[in-house]
């Protein structure tokens, strides 16, 4: 498979946000008749399904997560301490406890929504067995490829995935090509569903680093895993194709590209003044500490998935405890 970045060392981190969720969509897209054929049916059935996920219309959907740590130096075995530090953001985060919150700008305060929807470490394992949610694998893999997927299957020197319709399924590791992270679309193959994240942009301790040390990573990924786009839409790759894409959100501002590090507001594309981008929103590419909220119709639309193509976590046969919902 070509693979369309120039490689970083391991060692690098890069200097503004990657994520490689879009390449693998063109690349299933590519390869796959019946993804292309799930994608046009999950996008034709969310305006029904959109419906059903109204604001006040909806109950708090609560996701077990397994996190599956894959290492080759001992500091890529992350800590508990640090897998729980990032459930904790992705919680806030989700449920609009996040304290940074107060940095959305005036005009998009009423937009900013609690999403509802809160992740828990699994408790119960695919047989039926008590789990801590985390499972860890030494490999012989140096790094895993985003282009080639192959830290989602023990084949390739990585872990395979639990039932992806009963846990959102979390791979950490090194990642090459100096990128932070990826998801899979919903309507992709069950076996590779789910979210992958560089060990150096997991969680708010331990091998963190800034300026992607305040578990934004993560948000920005299951965000995806809940069919949120990149929120200028993934156009503008070539002169002339800006501001004609969409995230198919309406109340996102039609922005030409993506923002990078802490912008200053407002930050003006596609004729949005006077407001410009809401690069503040989880689905930029700003850094950890400017990105800080998902809008009512983000919401919305998550909630469409998980009437739709995520329907299966409507009714998850793992109620977590309250101790387990770390806010």
């Amino acid at each position: 498979m070509n693979e369309p970045h120039a490689k970083l060392p391991t060692k690098d981190l890069p200097l503004r946000r990657t994520c490689a969720a879009s390449q693998v969509h063109q690349l299933l897209l590519a390869q796959s008749e019946h993804y292309a054929q799930e994608r046009q049916r999950i996008e034709a059935g969310y305006r029904q399904n959109v419906m059903l996920a109204r604001v006040g219309q909806r109950d708090v959907i609560s996701i077990p997560v397994v996190v599956h740590v894959l290492w080759n130096k001992p500091e890529q075995n992350i800590s508990d301490e640090q897998i729980a530090s990032q459930m904790i953001v992705l919680n806030q985060d989700f449920r609009k406890q996040n304290s940074d919150i107060s940095q959305v700008p005036p005009i998009w305060e009423d937009t900013a929504e609690d999403a509802d929807i809160e992740f828990y470490l699994a408790t119960v394992d695919p047989e039926g067995l008590p789990t801590t949610g985390i499972t860890r694998t030494q490999t012989s893999k140096v790094e895993f490829s985003a282009f080639e997927d192959d830290v989602k299957a023990s084949a390739t020197g990585g872990t395979d995935a639990w039932p992806s319709d009963q846990y959102l399924n979390v791979w950490v590791c090194a990642l090459s090509y100096g990128i932070l992270g990826y998801a899979q679309f919903p309507g992709g193959p069950a076996h590779t569903d789910g979210v992958v994240c560089t060990y150096r942009a997991f969680g708010t301790l331990g091998t963190a680093e800034a300026p992607f040390n305040l578990g934004r990573t993560l948000t920005h990924e299951v965000g995806h895993w809940l069919d949120l786009r990149h929120i200028w839409g993934d156009d503008g790759a070539e002169p002339g194709t800006e501001c004609i894409g969409t995230d198919h959100v309406d109340d996102t501002p039609n922005q030409a590209s993506p923002n990078f590090g802490t912008p200053s507001f407002p930050q003006i594309s596609c004729n949005n003044g006077p407001d410009g981008d809401m690069f503040m929103n989880y689905m930029d590419y700003v850094n950890d500490s400017a990105m800080v909220m998902f809008t009512e119709e983000q919401v919305e639309r998550m909630h469409a998935c998980l009437q739709g193509p995520r329907s299966s976590f409507l009714s998850s046969p793992n109620s977590p405890e309250p101790k387990q919902l770390l806010l």
